[in-house]
């Protein structure tokens, strides 16, 4: 089998209990976002929100890691784009933690509008022009 194959089957591969890890992973991610936006978002907050930046981006690549397993065409839509480049930016956090609260505004603007987006907008691909 070739790495195009695997990396883009023809049906979508799902594994059992697939739904509740997805659950798990997104609780986790839930709990990290809540916790970077106490640190971010408060004068005075201690440096707490490092452990929260670590879940976040742990739980987040997990979510990643399945979808594209699932079918590697995620990585060509929008939606997969999105999230790269979420990941991206919370990675800048460390390196510049100056501009820790608008890195991680642009990580909330960029969650909101790809999540409640229409599937069209969701699904379209750069590469391809259209919707994959």
């Amino acid at each position: 089998m070739s790495f195009k194959s695997q990396l883009l089957p023809r049906r979508s591969r799902y594994f059992r209990g697939q739904r509740w890890v997805n659950i798990g992973l997104r609780t986790l991610h839930l709990i990290g976002i809540a916790g970077l936006g106490a640190g971010f978002l408060y004068v005075g907050v201690d440096q707490s929100w490092r452990l929260y930046l670590l879940l976040t981006l742990l739980s987040g690549t997990g979510l990643i890691l399945i979808s594209i397993w699932n079918n590697g065409i995620w990585l060509l839509q929008l939606r997969g784009q999105a999230i790269l480049l979420k990941l991206l930016l919370l990675g800048l956090i460390p390196l510049w933690p100056g501009l820790k609260l608008p890195l991680f505004i642009g990580v909330l603007l960029i969650s909101g509008l790809i999540s409640h987006a229409p599937a069209n907008v969701r699904y379209y691909s750069l590469y391809h022009r259209r919707c994959i």
